[in-house]
């Protein structure tokens, strides 16, 4: 293959309980990034909602294929011929009271083409702040994909930046997605500092599209959305609030790290 550069942006967002205007906010942004060259476009986890209640998402699950949200997603794509990796939505779960925390992927033409489920879900309890994920969301069970024109593009969502084996299970990726909606708390003592590491490791472009700021229901969130290079150099960052991160992936980078420094090929276990 080529070498390439692609322009890829994280949008951060401080969502809120009222999906249409979640929608006005993605739209706003999405057009933001599109207008600074991007032709990949993160939304963060949550994105479409962030409920007074853990349980308002449930209300909201839709089926695989069809629903508000993933028209708007699709839509989107289309309207800007861009790749939109879809932060994540609720989609309705086998078991009742629960959803999925899924990413969706659509091309350019506005076709879904790949899905992840959050496979591990987030619980943290600290003084008066406590999270379960686990009371609403069913955990998926399979790492997943999205084969852009640069290369492989591992999914991943938020906590799932805490195991390293999934990252590994994905093989080799040009670009890690991870759009994430980290506490202030985790997220100002870890955020920075797992990314990094994950790019380190694997030798790839990672992207990181954040919430970042006070939620109507009180939650706050971390933000710093950033783009990091295969060399753990941070190319770009948003510290909170709404707004984008846009940065280049340059495949011939990538190719010079691994290169300079073989450490995939040294594996052994």
């Amino acid at each position: 293959m080529e070498d390439m550069r692609i322009k890829a942006a994280a949008v951060q967002m401080v969502s809120t309980p009222d999906v249409e205007e979640n929608f006005a906010t993605a739209r706003r942004l999405t057009d933001e990034a599109v207008g600074q060259g991007a032709q990949v476009v993160l939304l963060p986890e949550y994105w479409p909602v962030m409920g007074m209640r853990e349980t308002d998402k449930v209300a909201l699950a839709e089926r695989a294929g069809a629903g508000p949200i993933q028209d708007f997603m699709a839509s989107l794509a289309r309207e800007h011929g861009i790749w939109l990796i879809g932060g994540t939505l609720p989609l309705a779960a086998p078991e009742p009271g629960k959803v999925l925390n899924t990413t969706l992927v659509y091309d350019p033409d506005g076709e879904f083409v790949a899905r992840y489920d959050k496979i591990h879900l987030f619980s943290f309890t600290k003084g008066d702040e406590s999270y379960d994920e686990a009371r609403t969301i069913v955990h998926g069970a399979q790492v997943a994909h999205a084969a852009l024109p640069f290369g492989k593009v591992g999914l991943s969502v938020c906590y799932d930046l805490r195991f390293p084996e999934l990252y590994r299970a994905l093989g080799d990726c040009a670009l890690i997605v991870v759009p994430a909606a980290f506490t202030y708390t985790t997220g100002k003592a870890h955020w920075e500092i797992l990314l990094r590491a994950r790019a380190i490791e694997n030798q790839c472009y990672v992207l990181a599209s954040a919430q970042g700021g006070r939620h109507p229901n009180g939650r706050s969130t971390w933000g710093h959305s950033m783009l990091i290079d295969p060399w753990g150099e941070i190319k770009a960052v948003l510290p909170e609030g709404e707004g984008v991160v846009v940065g280049e992936i340059d495949t011939a980078q990538l190719r010079r790290v691994r290169e300079s420094l073989p450490a995939l090929r040294h594996r052994k276990l």
